[in-house]
C-alpha cells in the first residue's frame, strides 16, 4: 500500500535592487510546477512588480511552462512572486514504496536500497547500446540528454570516476544508485565553495559544492558513460528542529537527476538525488528539468542599465496541513 499524496504551498521570492535604473529588462521564468503522472499543480500565481509592459506564458522544447516579461520603462527594482499549491503522489516502485511502509520510520534513504527493483533493471551496456547512433529507431524522449551542454561535460574523467560503479552487466539503475551514494559520501556540501559559473570539472576536482554542482557532476558521470540523464528542478521539503517553528524563507530550491531506463513499456525516467543519497518521492516537487541548470533556471534575462543589482531570493515549503486557510487562499 503506497502513501497518501503529500500537498504543499510554496512560496518563491525573487528581488532585485539595482544601483541606477534600468530602462529596459525582458526576463524568462521557470516558476511554474509541472504536472505529471505523479504532480499536479492545484492553484499557481506569478506576481511582478512593477507591473510589466507584456508578458506571454508559453511552453519551451522540454514542455516546461515558461512566463515571458518584457518591462519597457525606468526602473530601480524587479520583485518577481511565484505561489503554488501542489499535489505529489508517492512515485517510488512498489516494491521500494513497500519496503518502506512495512519499515515504518525508516530514513528515505533506504529506499535506493531496494535490491529487487534496481537489481531488475536492464544492464547498463544494454541501455548504453540502446541509445546509440544505428540503423535502428531512435530514443527520441532520451536522445537530447546524452551530449555536453553548458553546464555538462562527456570527458573521460568523469567515465574515470564512474567506472567503478558500472562494473560489466551490472544493472542500470543499479549502477546509477551506486554512483549516487558515492558523490554522496565522497563530496562536502559546501555553499561557499563554488559559484553558478565553477565547472563542473573543478567540482570534480575540489570535491565539495552544492546540490546545483553535485547534480551537475552526475550528469557529467552518466553522460560520459554513454546514457541519457537529465537535470531536474524543484523543491524539497526541510524540516526544522524539533520544537522549533518553520522558517518562512528557509528552504531553497533543489535539483536533482533523472536517468533513462528502457522498459518494455517503452521506457521510464528515474530520479536520483546525489545531494541526499535518495531517490525523490513526495518530498521532492519538480519545478522543470532541461539538460542542466542553464535551461530551467528558475528567473533569467538581459537587462540595459541598472549596474551593480542585489539579489535575495527566498523560498518556503510548507505541508498544507501547516497553512492557515485564509493565508493559502489565492485571489
Amino acid at each position: 500500500m503506497t502513501s497518501p499524496p503529500a500537498r504543499y504551498h510554496i512560496l518563491h521570492e525573487t528581488s532585485y535592487r539595482y544601483e541606477s535604473p534600468v530602462s529596459l529588462s525582458r526576463q524568462l521564468l521557470h516558476l511554474t510546477p509541472r504536472y505529471g503522472r505523479w504532480q499536479s499543480c492545484l492553484e499557481h500565481r506569478i506576481s511582478v512588480s512593477p507591473q510589466p509592459t507584456a508578458e506571454r506564458e508559453r511552453h519551451d522544447c522540454f514542455g516546461n511552462v515558461v512566463r515571458e516579461l518584457a518591462l519597457q520603462f525606468p526602473h530601480d527594482s524587479l520583485c518577481v512572486c511565484a505561489e503554488s499549491t501542489v499535489e505529489v503522489a508517492s512515485h517510488l516502485p512498489r516494491e521500494v514504496a513497500a519496503a518502506l511502509t512495512s519499515a515504518g520510520s525508516a530514513a528515505a534513504a533506504g529506499s535506493a536500497r531496494s535490491p529487487g527493483y534496481l537489481s531488475a533493471s536492464p544492464t547498463w551496456e544494454s541501455v548504453r547500446d540502446a541509445l546509440a547512433y544505428g540503423a535502428r529507431p531512435v530514443l527520441l524522449d532520451a536522445a537530447c540528454y546524452q551530449f555536453e551542454s553548458p553546464h555538462v561535460r562527456v570527458k573521460h574523467e568523469f567515465a574515470a570516476y564512474a567506472r567503478s560503479c558500472f562494473t560489466p552487466r551490472r544493472p542500470v539503475l543499479e549502477a546509477v544508485q551506486a554512483l549516487m551514494s558515492r558523490i554522496y559520501h565522497e563530496f562536502e556540501f559546501d555553499p561557499e565553495a563554488t559559484t553558478v559559473a565553477t565547472p563542473v570539472l573543478e567540482v570534480l576536482a575540489e570535491k565539495r559544492g552544492v546540490c546545483q554542482d553535485f547534480a551537475h557532476l552526475m550528469l557529467s558521470c552518466l553522460r560520459s558513460q554513454g546514457l541519457a540523464a537529465r537535470y531536474v528542478s524543484g523543491y524539497l521539503l526541510t524540516h526544522p528542529p524539533p520544537g522549533q517553528p518553520r522558517m518562512v524563507g528557509a528552504d531553497a530550491s533543489h535539483a536533482w537527476v533523472s536517468v533513462y531506463c528502457p522498459e518494455l513499456e517503452g521506457g521510464r525516467w528515474v530520479d536520483f538525488d546525489p545531494t541526499n543519497n535518495l531517490l525523490p518521492d513526495t518530498q521532492h516537487i519538480t519545478l522543470a528539468w532541461g539538460r542542466d541548470f542553464a535551461d530551467v533556471s528558475p528567473l533569467r534575462g538581459v537587462i540595459l542599465g541598472g549596474d551593480a543589482h542585489d539579489l535575495e531570493v527566498a523560498v518556503t515549503v510548507t505541508p498544507l496541513a501547516e497553512v492557515d486557510d485564509e493565508s493559502l487562499a489565492l485571489p
